[in-house]
């Protein structure tokens, strides 16, 4: 799907599949990167670090995303940075999609 010139739901252009979690890079330059992503029910990311600040975007359902040691309840429509070099992860309460914006300066 081209992402030119209309208007797109953004929940619907990635399906969830039973017990994993998928990705699609929507935009990718050299000065970043926007991946949406779906989590099943139950999975998630182990801790890791990144070495660039990101935004995480909260498009539908629930994840406890911890930063630094500190859990944080997201649900639809919510924002959290997550800053370069700490660790985080990401587990999903229920089903959820997140939207990631990757910042590379």
């Amino acid at each position: 799907m081209e992402l030119v010139n209309e208007p797109h739901p953004l929940g619907s252009l990635l399906a969830y599949q039973s017990g994993a979690v998928v990705s699609k890079t929507l935009l990718k330059q050299d000065t970043g990167t926007v991946t949406l992503f779906a989590f099943d029910r139950g999975e998630g990311l182990s801790e890791h670090t990144a070495p660039f600040d990101a935004l995480v975007v909260m498009v539908e359902g629930t994840a406890d995303i911890t930063v630094a040691g500190e859990t944080h309840r997201c649900v639809a429509g919510d924002l959290l940075r997550l800053p370069a070099r700490q660790p985080h992860q990401v587990f999903a309460a229920e089903r959820f999609q997140m939207l990631l914006i990757m910042i590379r300066s």
